[in-house]
């Protein structure tokens, strides 16, 4: 099955999770794209739903589809959340980072009764190895503090940059992204926990709890795996 099919089938296992009269979080990427388009659909058959989301693409995507977003700050809780992952492992820990948004995307998660991850197979893996660094947000002035302290962790810290202009990527809220590489990291409940008590950490890209489900597709089908 090819990668925009496997997007597909996922995105309508997902549908199956969206009442009426709900308010629903969408995160960032491909799959979420792909149920948007359902979505849209299913408000043409007088599905009511309200869309909170971290994502400036995803918010594009639901106004030109017709589906209502509303701001995150006026919303306390959430019916549903779906997102996607870079990696995710059989104790529901996940990575993201790669747009950037994860503090606000662990924010929505937070609020979830449910947060469900959509992924195609080769994501699933048994123990999360951070192939990709683990990223942070921090505040502009924490730095050069916050690096010294990931290096006496064991990490590489280095600060992502901006390829449209000159200097560092400045977050919506205007924070820094740090991007860590770790060679070994033998506990990473207890990594994540020693990055989050570093002054100056906003949020780290790794998500130990949020996630309830995750719905998997692949060659042999979809197939939806649950924290309890």
């Amino acid at each position: 099955m090819d990668e925009e099919n496997l997007r597909k089938v996922c995105a309508e296992k997902a549908i199956g999770y969206i009442k009426n009269n709900t308010v629903i979080g969408l995160g960032a990427g491909r799959n979420i794209a792909c149920l948007i388009e359902l979505i849209s659909k299913e408000i043409q058959h007088n599905l009511k739903i309200k869309i909170v989301t971290p994502s400036d693409n995803t918010r594009s995507l639901c106004i030109k589809y017709g589906v209502e977003v509303v701001p995150t700050c006026f919303v306390d809780e959430i019916d549903v959340a779906f997102d996607g992952c870079g990696e995710v492992d059989e104790m529901f820990y996940a990575s993201k980072g790669g747009g950037g948004i994860f503090s606000k995307e662990k924010l929505i998660a937070s609020m979830a009764k449910e947060y469900i991850l959509l992924i195609d197979e080769k994501k699933l893996t048994k123990k999360l190895n951070c192939k990709c660094p683990i990223s942070l947000e921090i505040t502009k002035d924490s730095l050069a503090y916050v690096s010294t302290m990931v290096r006496s962790l064991g990490g590489n810290p280095v600060a992502r940059v901006s390829y449209n202009k000159d200097g560092y990527l400045i977050t919506d809220d205007g924070n820094l992204l740090l991007d860590i590489k770790f060679e070994d990291i033998r506990d990473l409940k207890k990594l994540n926990n020693d990055l989050n008590e570093i002054n100056g950490v906003i949020a780290t890209s790794i998500f130990t709890k949020e996630v309830t489900k995750i719905i998997v597709a692949g060659d042999a089908g979809v197939r939806i795996i649950s924290r309890t």
